[in-house]
Order: C-alpha cells, then structure tokens, then sequence
C-alpha cells in the first residue's frame, strides 16, 4: 500500500491528480494538505467527477512554512511518492507583494526537500512549475532547452525551484521532476483567471446584467490544455521515475480570440458586438505568442493531450452556468 502526499491537494490540480490515482488504484493511501479548512467542497468536486470512497484520502490542515510542521507531516506520511502542487498561482497577485510570494513558494519546496533529505527518503518528487519561467519575446515555441527569463516575482520563484530540482537530481540521482505546466483549465479553475473571466462576463451578457467585455488583445496566443490531461501526465512522470524538466502541454496555440468566439458562439452571440479592446490591461514584457513543445514526454512516455480546447472551454461554460 503506498502513501502518497500531495500538497495543495484541494486546489483544480490535486482534484484531479487525486481522481486520477484513485482511478489507478483504489489501494493508495492519498496525504493531502490545504490551506482550505473546509473540504466538503474538495469532496464534492470529487465526487462530481465519480469519486464514491473518500476512506482512503486524508486532508491535513497545516503550514508548510513551518519547517517542523513539514518534518512532522513527513514522518507520519512517510511518503512513496510526493507531488507538490500548492503555492499561489496567480502572476498579477505577486507583483502585490513580491518577497512574500518568492519565500512563500521557495520555502515551501525547501522544507519539504530538505525534511524528505534528512530522513534519507528519495521518494519520487514530482514539482509543479510554470512556463512563466519562458518570457523571452524571441521564443514562440517553447522545449526544455528554451532560456529561462522572468518577468514577475512568480516567475521568479518557480525558476528558483526549477533550479533547485535540477541540483537535486544530480546531487542524489533523485527521481526528482520539474513539471512545467502551461496553461491548463477545469470546472474547477478559480474564478480570477482569464478563462473563468472571461466565461462569467459572457455570461452576464447573455443574462442582460452587463453590456460589454474589456480584453487586453484579441492576439495573444497560448497554449491551453485540460486539467486532468496535465494531471496524468504528472502522474506518468512520477510512476515512470522520471528525472529533470519536462514540458506540459498540448503544442497548440491558440488566441484569445479563438476563446471569445467559442464562448459567445455557445450563447448565439456575436463577440465583435460585446468586445472591446484596451491595451492598457496587458501586462508589460508578456509574450505575444507562447506554445509547447511536448515532444520530450511523447517521445519518453507516449503522452499527449486528450481533450479539444473547443470542448474544454464548453466543458468550463457548463459548470459555470449550473453555478449560476
């Protein structure tokens, strides 16, 4: 019976991750924390995704800043494998407070890293990191050998651990990942990201309750992908005992416009007579265009996206509009 910690494990990400195991084997003794002292909600999603027994899923409300509250969780999980998810996800929010960001999102990944160390437990770690990390204007297309640039105290901080891992796993000959994810949407993605956004201002539209949609570009290009895609390819990193940076994501770019006309197509609207433009909500050295190239884990390991962006977004309309 194996013990695995997720960290963040209430979050879109340890959602799914957790479907995904279960699914896998109903044996596995699955450690989560949160910052979330509710998990009724954490259940619920669970279980509207198939999810029936929760015997096997225990939720541990603590600080990982707190390097003795993370050498005590790891002595009583004594994990197999670890995957570490939690930390704020959100880019503009850091430019609010930068340093606390950096230690909150270093420190985290520090004290699980050195308690699993001190231990002697090498465990298979997956590290969930960002490609925020890529924000060069001259790379379009984005592998494991694309520089490294930040351009936000996020950014910043996941590159930091990106290093981190990389040392680590020549240091110790560690099963030790870096999982960078590009952008990956659910029924589940908080409601301050652009998807979610932009979903619930259609919808508002639709209602009659607001008259317009304000959008930075309707150019941009990025790369989205389905939550629980991304999550099984976690999973296949982890279970495979991968080693280093892997890229995450479909290898298909598509725009904002793409986006908006998808979700206005699925109310019979027309997007050009809701949609403005203010350039002004851009934020300053963005990338225009930024892609995946996921060669390295379909060449590794077979993987590859499942889910249509077109059924994604209809996906994510759906939930939001049972919300409502």
């Amino acid at each position: 019976m194996e013990n695995i910690l997720i960290t963040g494990i209430t979050g879109q990400d340890g959602i799914f991750l957790t479907k995904n195991l279960l699914e896998k084997n109903q044996d596995y003794v699955i450690h989560g924390t949160s910052r979330n002292k509710d998990v009724n909600s954490f259940q619920k999603s669970l279980s509207s995704l198939g999810v029936t027994n929760f015997d096997n899923i225990k939720i541990y409300n603590l600080n990982l800043e707190e390097k003795q509250e993370v050498e005590n969780l790891i002595t009583n999980v004594n994990p197999d494998k670890v995957f570490n998810l939690t930390g704020p996800s959100s880019v503009y929010e850091s430019f609010s407070n930068p340093k606390k960001t950096i230690d909150l999102i270093t420190n985290i990944f520090n004290n699980l890293t050195e308690a699993l160390i001190s231990k002697n437990i090498f465990c298979n770690f997956f590290q969930a990191s960002s490609s925020e990390m890529f924000n060069s204007q001259e790379n379009e297309i984005i592998d494991e050998g694309t520089p490294i640039k930040s351009n936000s105290p996020y950014a910043e901080a996941k590159i930091i651990n990106h290093n981190k891992v990389i040392n680590l796993m020549k240091t110790y000959d560690w099963n030790i990942t870096s999982g960078i994810m590009f952008n990956h949407e659910s029924e589940f993605r908080d409601a301050n990201y652009l998807t979610s956004k932009i979903i619930k201002n259609v919808i508002e539209i639709h209602n009659k309750k607001q008259n317009k949609i304000v959008i930075g570009s309707l150019d941009y290009v990025r790369d989205w992908s389905f939550a629980g895609d991304i999550m099984n390819a976690a999973l296949l990193l982890s279970f495979n005992n991968a080693k280093g940076p892997f890229i995450m994501g479909s290898g298909i770019g598509r725009s904002i416009k793409d986006l908006i006309q998808i979700v206005f197509n699925y109310f019979d609207l027309n997007w050009e007579k809701y949609t403005d433009i203010d350039e002004s909500l851009l934020r300053k050295g963005d990338p225009k265009i930024k892609i995946s190239d996921p060669t390295k884990i379909f060449n590794e390991f077979g993987w590859k996206t499942q889910v249509s962006f077109e059924d994604l977004i209809i996906r994510c309309i759906e939930k939001r509009l049972k919300i409502n």
